[in-house]
Order: structure tokens, then sequence, then C-alpha cells
């Protein structure tokens, strides 16, 4: 992408929010615009993002990072998503370019794209809080059972009803818990 892609179109569109000679210098919004592909390609957080980009010499090199470079702080990104990048179709701008390209090199055979959609969320298949709640808890679980399955026992009891507030309930004594093991905390799936 690096060398088809002209990223320059993001100081086209971004032409209105930035002062040239206001403020202190900006951090290059190509390169902000990069980060927010790896994040989603990725499906990174932004700290995770930021993290990977300090050691993976691939997301340097898209980035335009020499090897000994830091990368931006996590939070320059939130920032950047908040106030400039409103318009999701920003982002569609560079994955249109790169399904040309791969038209044009024949990589895909045809100019139809199917995209499936059966995994999407949607507000018909919205689910309750407690529901939420539930399978959150029950993801916990499991993770806590993976490094140690001993702990069983001490687990708070699981509970059949189906309301907002045991549910609450149910997750605090969690979390209770949870505080009293920091050995546990150590594990990023419990965390």
């Amino acid at each position: 992408m690096n060398d088809r892609v002209d990223f320059s179109f993001i100081y086209e569109e971004l032409s209105t929010k930035y002062s040239p000679d206001n403020g202190r210098p900006a951090e290059c919004p190509i390169q902000l615009l990069k980060y927010l592909l790896l994040k989603i390609m990725y499906d990174l957080s932004d700290r995770d993002l930021v993290e990977r980009a300090r050691y993976d010499m691939s997301f340097k090199y898209f980035l335009g990072l020499a090897p000994e470079d830091t990368p931006i702080d996590a939070s320059t990104l939130s920032k950047f998503q908040r106030q400039y990048i409103k318009d999701e179709t920003l982002l569609d701008i560079p994955i249109q370019k790169a399904v040309e390209i791969a038209l044009d090199e024949g990589v895909l055979e045809s100019k139809d794209l199917i995209m499936d959609a059966t995994h999407t969320h949607s507000i018909y298949k919205s689910r309750k809080p407690q529901e939420v709640l539930h399978e959150r808890a029950k993801q916990l679980r499991k993770a806590i059972y993976k490094v140690d399955d001993s702990i069983k026992e001490e687990l708070p009891p699981r509970h059949d009803e189906d309301n907002r507030q045991s549910e609450l309930d149910y997750c605090q004594s969690l979390i209770q818990m949870m505080e009293q093991k920091p050995e546990l905390l150590a594990y990023e799936a419990i965390k």
C-alpha cells in the first residue's frame, strides 16, 4: 500500500481542520490515518496498536518510522479519531484504492465485491444489559479456568435469575474476588 496508494488525499479532506500558522506543529495526518488502517486491519486497540508499532518492523515501515523512532502516544490517536474522523467514509478511501489496485493487477478476478454481513450487530438483535454482563462474566470465568482450574470452588456461585441487579451483583462479586488475586490479574485475558 505504501508504494501504490497515494495518501495525500487526507490533506485535502482535513484542510479545514488544521491551521498552518497557529499552534504547535501537528502530527502528520497521513501517518495517523495509517495508524487507523492498521488498527482496523489487525483489530487492535489504540494501546495495543502503539505497543506493536514499537517493535514490529512492518508496522514501522508502513508508518514511515525509522527502526529507532518511537510511535505516537495512544491518546494522540484517540484524539485524532474523536476530533477529525467523524466521517467513517474517510477510511474507506484507501481501502477502495487498494481494491482498485488489486483489480488492475489481476489479483481480483471480478469487478463485483461480495461482502458477508452475517455476523454484524444490528438493532434487531440487540441484547439486554444483563445478557451482556452474563456473557462477559462467562468469558472471565473461562479465562480464569484456563489459568487455574482449581479456583472453581472459590468463585462466587452462579445464579439463574434473569434481571439486571442480580447480574450486577454477581459481576461485582467476581471483580472483588479478582482484586484479591493479583497473580491472576497478571494475565491479559483476565485483566
